[in-house]
């Protein structure tokens, strides 16, 4: 959408940090772009321009502003909610698509030709797609660079340069200094050797413990762990293995990386923030929601409510369909067995005080056992080694840049795979805003004792029913009353209905 000009100035002059990451300042008398909420004196209305992303505002000539950072803010809720081409193209370059297969490939994944996604990110956003990668290269090599001691060559590359002179060029063009003065003024480095330490931001309100004990109360032993405080999990990325450390900060997720490979950086941080829903606008979808006069008390008991992601669309779709029918506690025994069996050591030896870190599973193994092995139901088995095969020949793809129509109807055609589970991978594993999960037993549980609940209309909740759909789950954990006479929470689950 074109940037209301005159609304953006009124949230420059009001330092409003609910729009960083929605658009940038670029100031023409100093040269720099800043986000909304920098503190710095407000330039003269007639001297700043906006744009819809850093990389637009460097592709513009601006520098970034050295006291609000603007290219490490949240990112662009549209994101989530945009199933359009430019939308995915987003998706998958900041999961770092054109450092590995180049614009080409970036392309081909989406099913469109070089010129066609050109055209409809720089209509996006302002820049097409090697200066979106260009942006995210630079901030990439900043981090590398103020919390690691790798050599700046090793940086550059590491960051998806192609040569160390594009490296030190984009530096000074973006940040207005050299790799080593950038070095030398970094804030701080990272306690432990071969760990890299960062300051994730969002968007308030959000309550990230309870995040995180949502994720911790389905963790699966030996791929994640939690000690009351800190949710840790591996991560298959690109170029290797990574471990995610993700505890509650001031205002951001401290998160601790290791990784086996620096170019993955990235990637993971790219689907860190899918996981833990940190791009999203929760006052947008609060004040949709909490006009349901049903919901208003649901929203004001948990503002900013997110709706998690996954850390890998194979993983995630195995663990819907392991918990068909069956607890939470259940399907964590069932899929810790697979993971104990299956999955490969994520480093060579373990870490100091952890426990032995695994991968899940990939899909061409699973794809590959014998469905009698597999401790569940043996058609059940069957299904799991179906959609295994699919997701190892590339006929279904779960991720940041599927398709979602496509994707469900993909899903439905492996045997198995109902109505339950497809939408509910839609929400967790491509990262689907606008999932109502309305069959799901808790779901209507939660409503046969929600005071308003029966005059509910989901729909008027789009374009966020995945943030409904994640409140009536939490409610089932709070005090509820006594089901009147005559009345019953549910009628049965349906076929595929799964745990939560």
């Amino acid at each position: 959408m074109p940037i209301d000009e005159d609304a953006a100035y009124r949230a420059v002059r009001s330092r409003d940090a609910r729009f960083d990451g929605m658009f940038y300042t670029g100031v023409r008398t100093t040269g720099i772009y800043c986000r909304p909420s920098c503190s710095a004196r407000t330039p003269h209305r007639r001297n700043v321009g906006f744009y819809p992303s850093s990389a637009a505002a460097q592709r513009a000539g601006f520098r970034a502003c050295k006291m609000c950072r603007p290219d490490a803010t949240p990112g662009s809720a549209d994101w989530n909610t945009r199933a359009d081409l430019a939308g995915r193209a987003v998706r998958l370059i900041a999961d770092g698509v054109i450092d590995r297969d180049g614009v080409a490939g970036l392309a081909r994944e989406l099913g469109y030709s070089e010129r066609q996604l050109s055209r409809a990110l720089v209509a996006a956003l302002g820049a097409p797609p090697l200066a979106l990668a260009r942006a995210q290269r630079a901030q990439t090599a900043r981090i590398l660079l103020e919390n690691t001691d790798l050599a700046a060559s090793d940086v550059a590359f590491a960051a998806g340069f192609a040569s160390i002179r594009q490296f030190n060029d984009t530096i000074r063009e973006v940040f207005a200094s050299t790799p080593s003065q950038l070095r030398a003024a970094r804030r701080h480095a990272s306690g432990e050797p071969g760990t890299i330490e960062l300051r994730l931001a969002y968007r308030a309100p959000m309550d990230l413990a309870a995040t995180l004990r949502f994720l911790a109360g389905r963790a699966v032993t030996g791929l994640e762990g939690y000690d009351g405080t800190t949710y840790s999990r591996t991560l298959r990325l690109p170029h290797g293995a990574g471990l995610a450390s993700l505890a509650p900060a001031a205002g951001y997720v401290a998160a601790r990386l290791r990784l086996a490979d620096h170019r993955d950086l990235a990637a993971a941080v790219a689907r860190v923030r899918r996981l833990l829903d940190l791009d999203a606008d929760p006052q947008a979808v609060d004040e949709v929601l909490a006009g349901q006069p049903a919901l208003a008390p649901l929203v004001a008991r948990r503002p900013g409510l997110r709706s998690p992601g996954a850390g890998d669309g194979f993983e995630m779709a195995v663990r819907a369909v392991v918990g068909q029918q069956v607890s939470v506690a259940g399907a964590r025994t069932v899929l810790g067995r697979l993971v104990a069996e299956h999955g490969r050591p994520a480093f060579d030896g373990s870490l100091e005080g952890s426990p032995d870190w695994r991968l899940f599973p990939e899909p061409e193994l699973v794809a590959g056992l014998d469905p009698a092995s597999l401790p569940m139901p043996r058609a059940r088995g069957r299904c799991l080694v179906a959609l295994a095969a699919a997701i190892a020949t590339g006929a279904l793809v779960l991720g940041p840049g599927s398709e979602r129509a496509e994707t469900r109807a993909a899903l439905l055609r492996l045997p198995g795979i109902g109505p339950w589970t497809a939408d509910y991978l839609l929400m967790r594993a491509v990262g689907d805003p606008d999932v109502y999960l309305g069959t799901d037993l808790g779901i209507r549980q939660s409503l046969a004792t929600l005071p308003g609940g029966s005059s509910l209309d989901p729909g008027a909740t789009a374009p966020w029913r995945s943030y409904l759909t994640h409140h009536l789950w939490a409610r089932l954990g709070d005090p509820q009353p006594a089901l009147s006479h005559g009345q019953t929470p549910s009628d049965g689950p349906s076929d595929d209905e799964g745990h939560r």
